[in-house]
């Protein structure tokens, strides 16, 4: 935030009141794409007890989308999450989640997306399919994606797309029963992310958000 907050500052407001987005795939460069270190989030929740969904987030996540002429249908995305920075608001749960019982994160401290399919359902949307990780076990999952946007970012210049993404999963399908049927066994996902082209002589994996 304290970086968006210096970008502000430098640039000339009206640039950023009248920025825009386009949403037509054909208008993003074909290139690779890292996740922007600071606008991102990567939310899970599960039922608890029949009483509410419990949220929890992830804090660490690093990502590549490679855009190629054919927008979507064409592109292919990987990103691994630290599962280590599981965060459920309450420290004695943390512990619990990410032991040995669920993720085991010691033995297994990353969580991975590999994209595999994607099937068109409009203009800037459609169902992305890919390879999930978690804790050594594999399986497909698929996410309902939409292009948000594309333009240069008015705070950083750089070329920039936005992208909101949500899913489910059985996370007995990795092995992960314990608690069950006081937690739920399906998992909701709900990803926003924005990915944007290096800086020329900048690096092309994405730091930490």
């Amino acid at each position: 935030m304290a970086l968006c907050a210096l970008c502000l500052a430098a640039c000339t407001p009206l640039r950023v009141v009248t920025h825009s987005v386009s949403r037509t795939e054909s208008d993003v460069p074909t290139e690779r794409y890292v996740l922007d270190a600071h606008h991102w989030s990567i939310v899970f929740d599960v039922d608890h007890l029949h009483y509410s969904r419990f949220v929890m987030r992830f804090d660490r996540a690093e990502a590549q989308l490679d855009w190629r002429a054919g927008g979507l249908e064409a592109a292919t995305v990987e990103a691994n999450i630290d599962a280590t920075s599981l965060d459920t608001n309450v420290p004695v749960l943390n512990a619990m989640v990410k032991g040995p019982q669920m993720l085991d994160v010691e033995r297994y401290p990353q969580i991975r997306f590999v994209s595999t399919h994607f099937e068109r359902t409009g203009e800037g949307r459609g169902t992305l399919t890919g390879n999930l990780t978690i804790r050594g076990a594999t399986q497909p999952v698929t996410l309902a994606v939409t292009l948000n946007g594309y333009a240069p970012n008015p705070l950083t210049e750089q070329p920039t797309l936005g992208f909101t993404a949500s899913g489910h999963f059985s996370r007995a399908a990795f092995g992960l029963t314990t608690w069950y049927p006081a937690v739920g066994d399906e998992i909701d996902v709900r990803i926003e992310a924005e990915f944007e082209q290096p800086a020329p002589g900048g690096d092309a994996q994405s730091d930490t958000q």
